[in-house]
């Protein structure tokens, strides 16, 4: 034999040649390989084992490089095929040489796949059976189940032949797993492992019941004593396979232990079977010891082990959930599972782990055993090892087993008792929703979704960490691609286009499941925090300091207003954008559920939110979805949840709008009875609506259902969806018109025109809003409106503040003769709503400086809308001038003020029919001082016996003021005052001097009425106003009374409310000042003379504090010819009253106002030589004040004649004599507020009387407008 030959030449030499032959490749010249040699030297003793082996290896060899050629050589005679078959089988029971006996195995199972044929294959397996049935021990049979192992692997046929025609072979292999030696046991289940897994497990399902279940016995008992690693490897490897099977799992399930310890010597295997099935009649699983040995796989080091034990426990649980998982529990086995959580990083493992215990979780044992409390601390520290982990189903399936714990945890054993651990699982959870992948994401709002509950929450509530799980969620939300069209058309496209387009429905079907499940868990919030809310020790957390439980981040309000912030921000944009496409009823009905959870959450914010919701459009949205989808009894849920949200919207915006009335809380009961029964049958479109509005309801059984409950839900649907705008129409306005009109036509038609109140109410409502593209209402229509307005007991009840009504109600004259004044004054309590309603006159007379300051400011003010929506209404419709002028004349104070503020800026806005309408309105004013005057005969004005004329005189007044200040300058009331224009003067007057002078609300009016009449008009025009004006002995009387009780200034006992306001002194002094000027220009005759007082004039203007009355006196006095004798006096009177502060601050006040009554020689010239004389040092710290202001105002005045450079030179080298000025005298006021501050030591000794029958005075203004807008309406001074 060579050394490459496989031939035995001492033998070779006797066979026919044509078993021989040369195999391999042809550039090598090939093998020479004999196969009669080859089967002797297998067969012979005498041959060395290392010559066999050489043969062995050169025959794999050939099988392996030279596929086909041997298989030629042994066609030749199939005898001597089975013969070499045979020699191989044998070598593997009689050689001793373990490399030899593998090569032998390896070089069978090459021939036998060589061969291709059926006939070696059954030779094998008979030959095997034959060997084991002549041998009473399977000792040496360890390489024989090798090869059969290997075989059965490597040829599918064999396995399937096996497992139907061997049976008797199947029992040897059976009867082998009882010999003591754990080496052949493996060798044996190496056999079953391959036999159970060929083919996918079809093999297995071919066994006879008997040997399957045999052989589960036989497994566990081996697994129970198994010592060594490879036995325990192919026990827990066949174990797998077995548990995939139903049927075997129930054999696994219900061997007890006896059976598991049985004899070996038990070998019938008709008996193992027959005992199996009594013990599984009268044996629980829980004496299964199939728990202990998986228990005792996860005790093991290997993660291998642990991972499919748990894997096992999985499958059993699968296929046999109810009964199988009892005893895995009372085995301990879910508090060994969350131990290897506790101590494994392993991708395996986990996912096994995480499997298994979703599976436990089933039953309600798994909770009573308190395993999910053990082990909630190791799953969520797991969970958070996994979201680092690179396989994304690994956190998934933790996050699954968290969400299975959470859904089934009893209500009464809370998992997260303290703060920490809450805290814990929420940062688990919250890294899970902000996961790369959408899945893992998806089952992190899932949990999330569960772990919202209720019982789950600690002590207190962790409303930040709730917040912030809300808010990740939300952002993730935001990052979500927008829904795509073009699967719909994948079909026309290229294949690798249609891959990309079916990704991307892929990716948009998972943001939707992404969505549905974020949706569903901040749902589980918004019903957290309303349980919370009923509960007050969840409400507040008793940690944190009242003052700051609202604002605090951990309380329930912050939670609140994160959900509302989110919703808005969010939430609705992005379900907008993904269903406006292909709308989800899942989806909406989670959504529509969230909206209206906003609205019990935070009743505050509601207002706005609903608004803002109507305003979008919200109303149509809901109603087309319903439409859409809820048609046909379809998607009642989604049905159900946009009803609630279109009722609790509906509701909050009918609190907005309704009068506030103790009828409104009956209406707001009725209404919502209304919404509640019928919203739910409205799953029609939009375009139906009309149809539903015009059909004729017959027979209403009902109050709240029926065809006609119908139409008065459409109404109000229509009513509070017009109310928020343009974008909320959801019909046009002229079917909307028309329908409202037939509706009210055919309630009246059924013998009833009565309405209720709250659909009366939106039924004009409607009717209002859509008039502008209708043609006007005439004969029955028109009737069947006023009828059904007439039939409401209390019209208020009906108003709606909008401009429209107003237009509506006024736009036919008959409703405006019934209803005008009334919706006017609904319209002007409106805006003062939040007035005091017991406002007096004694508001109106309020003083001070702050009122006439914040008076001045109000004055400069636009108008408010409300405002120019009636000016508007007057242009269009006149007569309402007349309406607002019987409001002033006859309603109480704040709403007559409301409408004299309405005419005042109507006469300000110098709008072209202002003329006309002053010319109008005179008669009217004239008639209403007519009736005051009768009425009050008899009775001092101000004393009436009705409380009515009092509050009316001073308002009529004020606007006879307005009237006169905005009367064009080239009216012909200038050139010419007779007619209704005298008889307003004459009647004015005769009120004035009927008045007390504390009556001063009416007086400042009167008298500045007066004033502007006599100063606004030329004087050939005022004789014989002035005439009249001078024979009022009343009210020359009254301007006696006036001036002379302002000497009270200098009488200690009199108290400050004896003394008459500055405004109406400043008033008299003014007409006074005109009485006078026009008296010598017309040389009427004075039947009563007037003394004043100079003395007290100067006082008022040095010794009080400054304000606008002091100003306007100060001007008087200045404009006075006595101006230059006041003056003169007081620089006569020595040198220590020269340099006194308050002469000083005179000169100063005189030179302000540019008064001609100061000269530079001698006045100014007498005044610094003083100073000169005495020195600068020398005077008082006022004086020296007082000094600097004068020079000042010297240095900035114009003086006549003008001073020279050298006065000037003078002027400027005293004040810088003065120094520079103290920090006191740096932070005072402004040159003009200091003028009037006198000191306090000034008296005046001199008390000059004037009269003014020789004295003339100058008019210091020329423009009553001016005169009158200094000050508001309330504190008017001329």
């Amino acid at each position: 034999m060579t050394t490459a030959d496989i031939v035995y030449d001492k033998i070779h030499f006797r066979h026919d040649p044509k078993w021989s032959g040369r195999l391999g490749p042809a550039e090598g010249g090939g093998l020479l390989l004999c196969v009669a040699c080859v089967i002797e030297m297998l067969e012979s003793d005498d041959v060395a084992s290392v010559r066999k082996s050489f043969a062995l290896s050169g025959i794999s060899g050939v099988l392996r490089c030279s596929p086909g050629a041997l298989r030629e050589l042994l066609r030749q005679d199939p005898k001597i095929s089975l013969r070499f078959t045979s020699s191989l089988l044998v070598m593997l029971h009689t050689v001793e040489d373990p490399a030899t006996v593998e090569k032998a195995d390896q070089v069978l199972v090459q021939l036998l796949l060589e061969l291709q044929s059926e006939l070696p294959f059954r030779f094998i397996l008979d030959e095997i059976h034959k060997q084991l049935s002549n041998q009473l021990s399977v000792k040496g049979f360890l390489p024989t189940f090798n090869f059969l192992g290997n075989l059965v692997e490597a040829v599918p046929y064999v396995a399937q032949s096996l497992v139907t025609q061997y049976v008797p072979l199947q029992e040897h292999l059976c009867r082998a797993l009882l010999y003591p030696d754990e080496a052949l046991k493996a060798s044996v289940l190496h056999v079953w492992l391959k036999l159970f897994g060929t083919a996918g497990g079809s093999a297995a399902q071919s066994l006879p019941v008997a040997i399957r279940d045999r052989v589960c016995v036989l497994l566990l008992q081996t697994l129970t004593s198994a010592s060594s690693p490879q036995l325990i490897n192919v026990c827990v490897g066949l174990l797998w396979l077995l548990v995939q099977l139903e049927e075997a799992v129930s054999v696994l399930m219900n061997c007890p232990s006896n059976q598991v310890m049985c004899d070996e010597n038990q070998n019938n295997h008709t008996n193992d079977s027959q005992i199996l099935s009594q013990n599984q009649e009268q044996q629980s699983p829980d004496h299964c010891p199939l728990p202990l040995i998986l228990k005792k796989l996860l005790l093991s080091g290997e993660e291998m082990f642990q991972a499919t034990s748990a894997k096992c426990i999985a499958s059993v649980l699968l296929h046999s959930p109810s009964p199988c998982s009892a005893p895995f529990i009372k085995a301990d086995i879910p508090e060994f599972l969350f131990d290897r959580l506790a101590s494994s990083n392993s991708e395996v493992l986990l996912w096994s782990v995480y499997s298994c215990l979703v599976l436990l979780t089933k039953d309600p044992l798994f909770f009573c055993q308190c395993h999910s409390v053990y082990g909630i601390e190791s799953l969520v520290r797991s969970l958070k090892e996994s979201l680092r982990l690179t396989n994304l189903e690994v956190p998934k399936q933790g996050l699954l087993l968290l969400t299975e714990i959470l859904e089934r945890q009893p209500p009464s054993v809370r998992l997260f008792p303290s703060a920490p651990e809450f805290v814990a699982v929420s940062e688990a959870v919250l890294a899970g929703v902000s996961s790369s992948c959408l899945l893992v994401a998806t089952q992190a709002a899932t949990a999330a979704s569960v772990l919202f509950r209720l019982n789950h929450q600690s002590r207190p509530v962790q409303y930040r960490e709730i917040g912030g799980l809300i808010e990740a969620i939300t952002n993730r939300i935001s990052e979500l691609p927008l829904p795509s069209t073009a699967h719909h058309r994948s079909s026309f496209f290229s294949p690798s286009l249609s891959v990309v387009l079916q990704g991307n429905l892929k990716r948009s079907s998972r943001s939707e499941e992404f969505l549905l499940q974020a949706l569903v868990c901040f749902q589980a919030a918004c019903r957290l925090a309303e349980k919370c809310a009923l509960e007050p020790v969840l409400k507040e957390n008793t940690f944190t300091a009242p003052s700051k439980h609202s604002d605090a981040p951990d309380s329930l309000e912050s939670l609140c207003q994160c959900l509302l912030r989110c919703c808005d921000a969010v939430w609705i944009p992005t379900v907008i954008r993904m269903c406006e496409r292909a709308p989800n009823a899942q989806i909406l009905q989670h959504f529509y559920t969230i909206l209206s959870s906003q609205f019990t959450l935070l009743p505050s914010h509601m207002p706005v939110f609903a608004n803002k919701l109507a305003s979008s459009g919200f109303y149509r949205l809901a109603l087309e979805h319903k439409g859409l989808l809820c048609a046909g009894n379809r998607n009642p849920n989604l049905n159900a949840s946009c009803c609630g949200f279109l009722q609790k919207l509906s509701m909050c915006l009918l609190s907005q709008s309704e009068p506030a009335s103790g009828a409104y809380q009956n209406d707001a009961e009725e209404a919502e009875n209304l919404l509640q029964y019928n919203l739910p049958t409205l799953c029609c479109r939009l375009s139906d609506w009309p149809s539903l509005l015009c059909e004729a309801p017959g027979l209403q059984l009902c109050e709240y259902k029926g065809p006609r409950a119908i139409q008065y839900c459409l109404l109000i649907v229509l009513h509070l969806a017009l109310q928020q705008g343009d974008r909320s129409r959801l019909l046009p306005d002229q079917t909307v018109f028309s329908s409202v009109v037939w509706v009210l036509h055919s309630v009246q038609e059924q013998g009833s025109c009565a309405l209720p109140r709250f659909v009366l109410r939106s039924a004009l409502y409607l009717l209002a809003m859509t008039q502008d593209k209708t043609p006007n209402l005439d004969g029955a229509p028109f009737n069947c409106v006023i009828k059904a307005l007439s039939s409401c007991q209390s019209f208020s009840s009906l108003y709606i503040h909008h401009p429209a009504l107003l237009h509506f109600i006024c736009r036919y004259p008959e409703l405006a003769e019934k209803f005008g004044p009334l919706v006017l004054e609904l319209w002007l309590t409106k805006q003062v709503q939040h007035a005091d309603a017991e406002q007096t006159m004694a508001d109106i007379q309020e003083k001070g400086e702050e009122r006439e300051s914040r008076a001045d400011e109000m004055h400069d003010q636009e108008p408010d809308t409300e405002t120019m929506e009636l000016l508007t209404l007057i242009e269009k419709y006149p007569a309402v001038i007349l309406t607002l002028l019987d409001m002033v004349c006859t309603r109480e104070a704040p709403l007559a003020g409301r409408a004299l503020g309405v005419l005042e800026v109507l006469l300000r806005g110098q709008r072209e029919y202002e003329a006309d309408f002053c010319t109008s309105l005179r008669p009217a004013l004239l008639q209403e001082l007519q009736r005051l005057s009768v009425e009050n005969m008899g009775h001092g004005l101000g004393e009436g016996h009705t409380a009515q004329a009092v509050n009316s005189l001073p308002l009529v007044l004020k606007l006879l003021c307005m009237m006169q200040a905005s009367d064009p300058p080239s009216s012909s009331y200038y050139s010419k005052m007779d007619g209704v224009h005298f008889k307003l003067l004459y009647h004015v007057s005769n009120i004035a001097g009927r008045l007390k002078p504390t009556n001063t609300g009416s007086l400042l009016p009167a008298l500045s009425y007066l004033y502007c009449c006599l100063s606004l008009s030329p004087a050939h025009s005022t004789d014989r106003a002035v005439s009249m004006l001078l024979s009022n002995t009343g009210l020359m009387d009254l301007l006696q009374t006036v001036l002379s009780s302002s000497s009270s200034l200098s009488a200690p006992s009199l108290s400050p409310s004896a003394c008459p306001p500055s405004a109406l002194l400043c008033c008299s002094h003014l007409l006074l000042s005109s009485l006078i000027t026009l008296q010598r220009v017309h040389s009427a005759q004075v039947h009563k003379s007037i003394s004043w007082s100079l003395d007290t004039a100067v006082q008022r203007l040095l010794f009080q504090k400054r304000n606008t009355d002091n100003l306007l006196l100060a001007k008087y006095v200045v404009c006075q010819p006595w101006s230059r004798f006041l003056l003169y006096c007081l620089l006569s009177s020595g040198e220590s009253c020269l340099l006194h502060p308050a002469i000083l601050r005179l000169i100063t006040l005189l030179l302000q106002h540019g008064s001609t009554a100061v000269l530079w020689e001698p006045d100014l010239r007498q005044v610094m030589e003083a100073v000169e004389r005495r020195g600068v040092k020398e005077l008082s710290e006022e004086a020296t004040q007082a000094l600097r202001l004068l020079l000042t105002q010297i240095q900035s005045s114009v003086l006549q004649p003008p001073p020279t450079e050298e006065h000037k030179q003078r002027v400027r080298s005293m004040t810088e004599s003065l120094g520079p000025q103290s920090p006191a005298e740096s932070c005072s006021p402004s040159l003009p507020s200091n003028v009037l501050y006198p000191s306090p030591e000034v008296k005046h000794t001199q008390t000059p009387h004037i009269c003014t029958k020789h004295t003339q005075a100058n008019t210091p203004y020329t423009s009553c407008r001016h005169i009158y807008t200094c000050k508001t309406l309330d504190t008017v001074a001329i």
